[in-house]
């Protein structure tokens, strides 16, 4: 890899920071992939640890049924616990993992992983970090999917996403919100028309527009 992209990588992985330059030569060169694509399936033997250098990947568990849920997401400086476990484990994934965005990447590889992970301790515990982190991550998701009413865990959805935009637009179908949270279109759309009849939401193709907080505030309520 270039220089450049070798303090890109240590930058958003300061784990790697403290490697000799023969280590990190055995890193392939980034890829860059568009958005939409799959980057590993359910069942697939995984290959290498993925270090994420721009965009975004969903990390989504698909029933026999055909519903799916979200997981996690994986950013810049972050990366999988689902790869992390099938490496450790040698066992195939058991989700897919796909880009929501472009993403640029480099993949660690199973041989490099192994011997870092035995070998240079600022490594090992990014992996463990990791693992203590979506643990916590995926206890709230069952907590919420299991406690927690559709129409709730819709609004509250809405309102973290609608603050992350000056004008609260959200940019997302209705498709990827009930990806998101395990549900089916045709609830979320129903849930949305409610939200929206109240005045806390104007739907429109491809996005949704936050009116009134306070009224969508009331929807996240606990009943």
């Amino acid at each position: 890899m270039s220089a450049a992209t070798d303090s890109r990588l240590t930058a958003l992985y300061p784990c790697l920071a403290g490697l000799p330059s023969a280590a990190l030569a055995e890193l392939p060169p980034p890829m860059t992939v568009p958005a939409g694509a799959v980057l590993f399936s359910e069942c697939q033997p995984c290959q290498g640890f993925p270090l994420v250098l721009d965009g975004t990947v969903k990390v989504v568990r698909s029933a026999a049924s055909g519903r799916e849920l979200m997981l996690y997401q994986v950013v810049p400086g972050a990366s999988c616990l689902i790869t992390s476990s099938c490496l450790l484990g040698r066992s195939p994934y058991p989700a897919r993992g796909e880009t929501l965005t472009p993403v640029t990447l480099t993949l660690l590889p199973r041989p490099l992983f192994d011997r870092l992970l035995a070998e240079h301790a600022p490594f090992r515990e990014f992996v463990f970090h990791l693992f203590a982190d979506r643990l916590a991550d995926l206890m709230t998701l069952v907590e919420e999917v299991a406690f927690q009413r559709l129409d709730q865990r819709l609004a509250r959805l809405l309102l973290a996403r609608g603050g992350l935009t000056a004008d609260g637009r959200i940019a997302a179908t209705h498709q990827q919100l009930a990806e998101e949270l395990g549900s089916v279109r045709e609830i979320v759309s129903r849930l949305l028309k409610q939200f929206a009849d109240a005045g806390a939401v104007r739907l429109s193709r491809g996005g949704i527009d936050l009116l009134d907080r306070d009224i969508l505030g009331r929807f996240a309520a606990p009943a």
